[in-house]
């Protein structure tokens, strides 16, 4: 809607890690509320930089980072964390938790120091366990778990924070086909029927297609182009950020594009050379 405040909102930002040059640099970015925005970008680009900036765990130096239209420096971890959840690439645990108490973590945020959870706080953890299909496994220890099983209970536990904002670095990276289509079906979901906002790192440049109302396509912590999927995965745009040739044609299903890099044998083979 015109003149709603973002959820999040960037304004010329650098950020990156002391005594290093910024990671991120003068970027400018509205995230609406409900949108399902994807960060891609060759390795080194600053996608999982910007993740923590937005997140509060890396300084900015410059700029302005705005959650619902509040500075994210004039807010408390713990504030944040009530609004902001995030899931990153590592969700092994060394520890024997039960999936039920890992969910349970993410209701810390909003409870005081040595505060137990109460009644609605085991409903939102009941709730969301459902949500995510991992009620079955409440009694099962983490470490029994397979990957697509212990990414939904990330999931869960992030869920369990009731974000309105939440940020995911590379969630299938480790994972399956699949369990990959399985967690992003499942974030799809929520995107659409709870309005959560999402904003997800990947490198699969097709889930980005199929999944993602917006990209952002970054190339050294600078934007190189914003928009919507047939507007950011052209040709042209991919062969300037990643050095590859690709063909970009409609997906079968008629969902989102389909991306296809061509190695130099593919393209020797279509020019009718020698492959």
């Amino acid at each position: 809607m015109a003149g709603e405040v973002p959820v999040l909102e960037l304004e010329r930002v650098c950020a990156g890690y002391a005594r290093h040059q910024p990671v991120i640099a003068d970027l400018t970015l509205a995230v609406e509320g409900g949108v399902f925005l994807g960060l891609i970008g060759p390795n080194g680009s600053g996608k999982s930089t910007l993740i923590r900036a937005l997140a509060g765990v890396v300084p900015f130096r410059t700029g302005a980072i705005r959650l619902a239209g509040q500075s994210l420096s004039s807010l408390s971890r713990r504030q944040i964390a009530r609004r902001v959840a995030v899931l990153p690439q590592d969700t092994s645990c060394a520890f024997a938790f039960t999936v039920r108490e890992i969910v349970s973590m993410g209701r810390h945020p909003h409870l005081g120091r040595f505060q137990r959870p109460g009644r609605d706080d085991l409903r939102i953890v009941d709730e969301v366990m459902e949500r995510t299909d991992v009620q079955q496994l409440a009694s099962r220890s983490v470490l029994e778990l397979s990957g697509g099983e212990r990414q939904r209970v990330a999931v869960a536990r992030a869920l369990a924070q009731k974000p309105q904002v939440l940020l995911l670095d590379e969630p299938t990276s480790h994972l399956d086909l699949n369990h990959r289509i399985e967690v992003f079906d499942l974030l799809h979901q929520l995107n659409r029927e709870e309005g959560l906002t999402l904003v997800c790192v990947t490198h699969d440049l097709n889930d980005a297609a199929e999944y993602c109302d917006r990209l952002l396509l970054l190339d050294r912590g600078r934007t190189m182009a914003c928009g919507s999927p047939p507007a950011v995965l052209t040709p042209d745009l991919i062969r300037c950020a990643y050095g590859v040739q690709a063909a970009v044609e409609p997906a079968p299903g008629g969902v989102g594009l389909r991306i296809v890099p061509l190695s130099r044998r593919a393209r020797s083979a279509a020019a009718g050379g020698m492959a």
